[in-house]
């Protein structure tokens, strides 16, 4: 038996309004925008300094010693360095070197969900008594395109370890994965291209309510058995359409539901979802996770809260904490700035 032991999350503060992004374009303010708000990373950040930051939370809330972590798994699509890993960083700037393993993981935005699932494969074989798993991104977009709308930063780490330790239980997991190429970005190629609509029913629902189904069906389980629900959020819409297909009320999924707030944190979307239903969870609560990444695949989880949950909730902060607490980019071309999308060579 595996259980989550820690967890913690970051949002960087600086947002940018959507409205300034439309505006800049030549949209009109009238324009119905998917979210209205979304972070940036600050210009000292990157993923690695907020996985960094993630990992700390975790290991507040885990009270585990970094020496005792045999595992760090980055996911991410926005690594700082094209060669040379971001998980060796993290490792060594949580005191977890040098007895680890550390990889970093790519699979669009499910490449956090794919890092706990390889944690808990560590754990569940005995082969680490605890495995840190990370899904952090500073999304990246082209200037001007449909995904600078939603494309933000964040995301949030999870530290697997035993059951008796837990803040909750992993019941199960499954994956569904086919070839379905609706985003990528070539070596040359600096930002990711998407298949607009395409995306939409053939990639992120079929493979969101089918890895769904899978879980639910090898369980004997109904939605209703379910105290919260966490979906991928490429954006509102999206969520609220799968939740709904599958029979999750919005009461289910609304506490996870932050790409409202902050954008899609791609790595760190369900992650940070997840995070933020953990803020809230009771003993006892079952919570349903689904992931979605570009490729194309979904990895599900079944999870229930424990009675440790309450008691160390406060030792990091809360993923409302870094929502609230937030600085403006009034300007445009400040965001270009502080987002590196100028390109000076």
């Amino acid at each position: 038996m595996v259980g989550i032991v820690g967890y913690g999350a970051y949002v960087p503060r600086p947002r940018i309004d959507t409205l300034t992004i439309a505006s800049a374009w030549g949209r009109s303010v009238d324009a119905r925008l998917p979210v209205r708000e979304k972070s940036v990373p600050s210009a000292d950040e990157d993923t690695v300094t907020m996985a960094i930051e993630a990992a700390r939370g975790a290991l507040a809330r885990s009270r585990v010693a970094p020496s005792s972590i045999r595992a760090v798994w980055v996911g991410t699509e926005s690594k700082p360095y094209a060669v040379k890993p971001s998980s060796t960083i993290v490792a060594e700037a949580i005191g977890a070197v040098p007895w680890v393993s550390a990889a970093d993981l790519e699979f669009a935005c499910k490449a956090g969900s794919e890092a706990m699932q390889v944690a808990c494969a560590y754990v569940g074989s005995g082969m680490a008594s605890h495995a840190l798993a990370i899904g952090m991104d500073a999304a990246q977009s082209k200037p001007g395109d449909h995904l600078e709308f939603t494309a933000a930063a964040g995301g949030a780490a999870f530290l697997f370890g035993p059951a008796g330790d837990g803040l909750a239980h992993v019941e199960a997991s499954c994956s569904y994965v086919t070839d379905t190429p609706d985003f990528f970005r070539r070596q040359h190629m600096h930002y990711p291209e998407h298949g607009h609509r395409f995306t939409g029913e053939p990639s992120y629902f079929a493979h969101s309510l089918r890895a769904s189904r899978g879980l639910l069906e090898s369980l004997g389980r109904r939605p209703s058995d379910y105290r919260w629900a966490v979906f991928h959020q490429p954006n509102p819409k999206f969520t609220r359409k799968v939740a709904t297909e599958l029979g999750f009320t919005e009461a289910q999924i609304a506490p996870g539901t932050v790409v409202d707030h902050i954008g899609n944190t791609y790595s760190g979307a369900s992650l940070l979802g997840l995070a933020a239903i953990l803020d809230v969870a009771r003993a006892d609560d079952r919570i349903f996770f689904c992931s979605y990444g570009s490729g194309a695949g979904s990895d599900a989880f079944s999870f229930v809260a424990t009675s440790r949950l309450e008691a160390v909730r406060a030792e990091a902060p809360a993923v409302s904490d870094y929502l609230k607490r937030r600085h403006p980019i009034e300007d445009y071309g400040a965001y270009l700035r502080v987002s590196r999308a100028i390109r000076m060579l």
